[in-house]
């Protein structure tokens, strides 16, 4: 499979929702030069003089330049920010799925630092974070008023350190308070079974560095332990919360056989960047079912909305959360860079993600499944009436329809699915679009 990613020289993942970054001098070159508005620098210049000489305690001029540059880009919108030199080594650290911290994707949202989505197998969805969470403190110091990065610094620290989050949680009339002991987070981007015989999932829980490589050979490996080969995947995106293009991007081309898989517009004319798919797929055309949800954001947007709009995939689950604008890192010094939303994505037919994000094909809401016990003992059927006649295709032998002969792993898998309510009905959906397509 090609990778037609050739323009873009360097992604990684930010601290909101699966930032995508590329790194660029050429936006600032090729940007048309508009004359500097004197009266507001002159205004600007005076509140510096005051403060420099009235405030209650000294403040160094960096400072204050700092200050104001992050107070700038906050102003925007919750993606842009200043980077200084620890900021931008922070950032890229996520790529390589192994950093430390809690083990969630966060974002901002009315002064409150808002849970995107907790990653799998970390200290957060342990503990019970869940999506949509708001953070209202972190240990006792209030969010309110903090910018993201300084909440987010304030959540990593040294390994086997608690931390205490006040959580506001939609439904709760009381704040929780959950602890949680900080860990260097692993992150395994793929993870892969069958559910039943020739029915495949995948769970991709990350965007990272090696998550299209990882998921290729998960998909040649089930290929491999299945006589039946694989009739059909549910690709699991609930809860990821995005990371790098080139993934989003390989991932879809995976699946698909030409075409566009995402695109960016913005201002400039180099933003216009446009991503297409190679011609192969492995699945061979095999149905597909993606599962989203409103912590599915920015790459995972990206790969359903692909799917979606070539027909590829049903998209079944509720609303995704709508990241869908481009941030570029630009530097400014040879130890800073501020990350500038740039453009935004859209989907193959020209749909924004930004503020909208993916509807579902079919929306399913979040519910539990509880198993009803039927009593064998009163159900009636034609074959236990007497004289009854047979069937006519000669002597058969009664199944045990129980589950006390099957090993135990089997029990538990089954278990497992039936506790997932979408994952049961995706299942269902994916039995039955590959009866449709055995039809010819």
């Amino acid at each position: 499979m090609k990778n037609r990613i050739g323009v873009v020289r360097l992604l990684s993942m930010g601290f909101v929702a699966g930032v995508f970054i590329t790194l660029s001098t050429a936006l600032l070159a090729e940007a048309p030069k508009q004359p500097l508005p004197m009266q507001e620098l002159r205004a600007f210049a005076e509140i510096f003089g005051r403060i420099k000489e009235n405030y209650v305690e000294p403040v160094e001029d960096k400072v204050l330049l700092e200050h104001a540059i992050r107070g700038m880009l906050a102003g925007l919108d919750p993606h842009s920010s200043y980077l200084n030199e620890e900021e931008f080594s922070e950032l890229q650290e996520g790529t390589s799925g192994e950093f430390g911290g809690l083990g969630i994707e966060v974002g901002q949202e009315d002064g409150f630092i808002k849970v995107i989505s907790p990653i799998d197998d970390t200290p957060a969805q342990r503990a019970g974070v869940k999506a949509g969470d708001l953070i209202v403190r972190l240990d006792e110091k209030p969010v309110k008023g903090m910018s993201l990065e300084e909440a987010v610094n304030l959540m990593r620290g040294k390994p086997g350190s608690e931390v205490v989050l006040t959580i506001a949680r939609e439904g709760l009339e009381k704040p929780l308070r959950i602890t949680i002991v900080r860990d260097v987070i692993k992150v395994a981007s793929v993870k892969g079974r069958f559910l039943e015989e020739g029915f495949a999932y995948i769970r991709l829980s990350h965007f990272q560095s090696r998550t299209t490589e990882d998921m290729l050979k998960k998909i040649s490996q089930l290929k491999g332990e299945s006589k039946a080969g694989i009739k059909g995947l549910i690709l699991d995106l609930r809860n990821n919360p995005g990371g790098i293009l080139n993934g989003a991007v390989a991932i879809s081309d995976a699946f698909l056989t030409d075409g566009i898989v995402v695109y960016t517009q913005g201002r400039t004319e180099d933003s216009r960047l446009d991503f297409n798919a190679a011609p192969d797929d492995v699945l061979e055309g095999a149905p597909i079912v993606v599962l989203v949800n409103g912590g599915s954001a920015s790459a995972s947007e990206i790969v359903a909305g692909a799917l979606q709009d070539h027909k590829r995939a049903i998209i079944m689950g509720s609303q995704t959360f709508g990241k869908g604008s481009v941030q570029t890192i630009i530097p400014v010094t040879k130890t800073a860079a501020v990350k500038l939303t740039t453009a935004r994505y859209f989907t193959p037919s020209g749909r924004s993600i930004q503020g909208e994000g993916i509807k579902p094909d079919i929306e399913l809401s979040d519910a539990q499944l509880t198993r009803k016990e039927v009593d064998e003992a009163t159900r009636i059927k034609e074959s236990d009436l007497a004289g009854h006649l047979e069937n006519g295709n000669g002597k058969q032998e009664k199944t045990d329809k129980t589950q006390d002969n099957k090993p135990a792993s089997e029990v538990a898998k089954k278990s497992a699915i039936e506790d997932d309510y979408q994952l049961n009905e995706a299942l269902n959906l994916l039995k039955g679009l590959s009866i449709f397509n055995s039809w010819g």
